[in-house]
């Protein structure tokens, strides 16, 4: 499950108004001035065009697309916020993002590579606005745009691409097949669709309506703030029968953040009345469910932390052992790009050693439609856009549809679903990855999961974090090697417990110690563990 490193700011540090972001290329001036044509004045969104452009010649499209609307139309300044009912247009030759609400330009970077404006842009409304951005793609070519939709719908916003009605369809159909489109529609229809979603009391309600001090609705509240807490809480005893999984041990915003979104695309105007509909409906829970665990995922996301651990921890890791396999457990590990990165690293840095070592890796998740296609190991062109050429020759191939790992990098990764709440975790562990995960589940379950990782771990065993998570109180247990970068060295001190909660026969909750629990040994301590070919 991964999960999207970032410093959430509260809703009352992100003022205005929830923001459409529309991407666009060829193709895309005749599509977004039907969807323009179809908008009412006064939804209350603010929209924003990324438009592909010729970085040399001034835009006329301000003007052309000021005829297809009344709402004002004006090219971006730097430093501009974003208002409710007005469309903003991204000027030639920039980048743009957005921090605060107010638009933030810069130069276009000059590498000779295409041009990603769409997907910069995306991930910044996502980062900025979470449940409160909304994405579009239009006619264009390529796959600009992709992986900045699976961030909007990571944070709990929507997302929506053109139907076949998109004169230049790469990029619309780039979108679907990474399955991080919400609905598929004509420019007309995804204007209704705005036009109901503005007036949905979640969406409305956090834009201004009084819900706990905040401006937004809070966890286990419906339509306007009314309490709901006994409809979350079905929603959530539905979700645990359906999936097994207890999700009442994540972070409840989160979660309720989730709920809504599906509220929402199903028309359905409170949590009891999406409880209603939830019973019974398998289809439906299938679908919160993989909302619940939804996750963004890339090779050597953050580039700077895997070059770190490249020199300070496979290295030593490679130098310091024998001739035993280099063993390495990677938590939440979506579609597999995170575990084939380190297998990756660990050839690159093999290369240097006198006796290559064998490796194994261990890659855990919960939604096993994710460790379907991370077992299959092939990823569509977006997903590699930046793996390096050397890389890309080195451990992929080409074949229709995308980018194969090797096989022999294949052979090296386990996948397998675990439960970090109710499995036992694995264990004579090198390295620990557990990038993004804690910072959606409960701190006191965090609190139990870092001296399960200390346990797991081999006495020189390393413990690789995400950007926005930390050891806590656990110094006694873990040593930084890298601050900045998270990765801290086990410590030796005894670990007699790690009462992370599991669930017994009755499927009631209770907290097991190294005597109340079978001490895993390796993989097949996951009975789910399946080696890919």
């Amino acid at each position: 499950m991964r999960k999207i490193a970032r410093t959430k700011s509260p809703a009352s540090a992100r003022p205005g108004c929830p923001i459409v972001g529309i991407g666009a290329s060829a193709g895309g001036l005749e599509a977004f001035t039907q969807l323009l044509k179809q908008l009412p004045l006064d939804t209350g969104f603010g929209f924003v065009l990324v438009q592909h452009l010729d970085p040399l010649h001034e835009s006329a499209l301000s003007q052309l697309l000021a005829r297809a609307t009344a709402m004002p139309v004006r090219e971006v300044t730097n430093n501009l916020r974003v208002q409710a009912n007005r469309v903003y247009i991204i000027p030639p030759n920039a980048s743009m993002g957005i921090a605060n609400g107010r638009l933030k330009l810069q130069p276009r970077a000059r590498n000779g590579l295409p041009a990603r404006s769409i997907d910069f842009f995306f991930e910044a409304l996502a980062k900025d606005q979470q449940e409160r951005s909304v994405g579009v793609i239009l006619s264009g070519k390529a796959s600009d745009g992709t992986v900045g939709l699976e961030a909007i719908k990571a944070e709990g916003g929507l997302t929506f691409a053109q139907d076949d009605s998109a004169s230049y369809d790469s990029m619309p159909r780039s979108a679907v097949a990474a399955g991080c489109v919400d609905a598929v529609l004509s420019p007309a229809h995804i204007a209704r669709e705005l036009t109901r979603i503005a007036k949905h009391p979640y969406v409305a309600g956090g834009n201004g309506v009084k819900s706990g001090g905040n401006g937004r609705v809070a966890p286990g509240s419906g339509a306007a703030g009314r309490p709901e807490p006994d409809a979350y809480r079905k929603i959530l005893l539905l979700l645990r029968n359906h999936s097994g999984v207890d999700f009442s041990f994540y972070k409840t915003t989160t979660i309720h953040r989730r709920i809504s979104r599906r509220a929402v695309l199903n028309h359905h105007a409170s949590l009891e009345h999406y409880a209603g509909f939830l019973r019974g409906n398998a289809r439906e829970l299938d679908a919160l469910y993989a909302d619940a665990l939804i996750s963004v995922t890339s090779f050597f996301r953050n580039a700077d932390a895997f070059a770190v651990l490249k020199t300070k921890v496979l290295a030593r890791l490679l130098a310091s052992r024998g001739d035993e396999p280099l063993r390495i457990w990677v938590l939440g590990c979506s579609t597999g790009q995170e575990a084939y990165s380190l297998a990756m690293l660990f050839a690159e840095a093999a290369e240097k050693t006198h006796h290559p070592r064998k490796l194994q890796v261990f890659a855990t998740d919960l939604n096993e439609a994710n460790l379907q296609k991370a077992r299959h190991g092939l990823y569509l062109k977006s997903a590699v856009e930046d793996v390096s050429p050397e890389r890309l020759r080195r451990f992929f191939v080409a074949e229709e549809g995308g980018y194969r790992i090797i096989k022999t990098l294949r052979e090296q990764v386990v996948f397998a679903r675990h439960n970090l709440i109710s499995d036992p975790p694995f264990s004579r562990m090198d390295l620990i990855t557990c990038r993004n995960v804690m910072i959606y589940i409960e701190p006191g379950l965090q609190k139990k999961a870092l001296p399960a990782f200390h346990y797991a771990l081999k006495p020189e065993g390393y413990l690789f974090l995400g950007a926005s998570e930390s050891v806590g109180g656990f110094t006694d247990l873990f040593a930084p090697v890298d601050k900045k970068q998270k990765i801290f060295a086990k410590r030796s001190a005894p670990t007699l417990t790690f009462p992370l909660p599991v669930r017994n026969e009755h499927g009631h909750h209770r907290a097991a110690g190294a005597a109340g629990r079978r001490r895993p040994s390796g993989v097949n301590s996951t009975r789910s563990a399946r080696r890919t070919a």
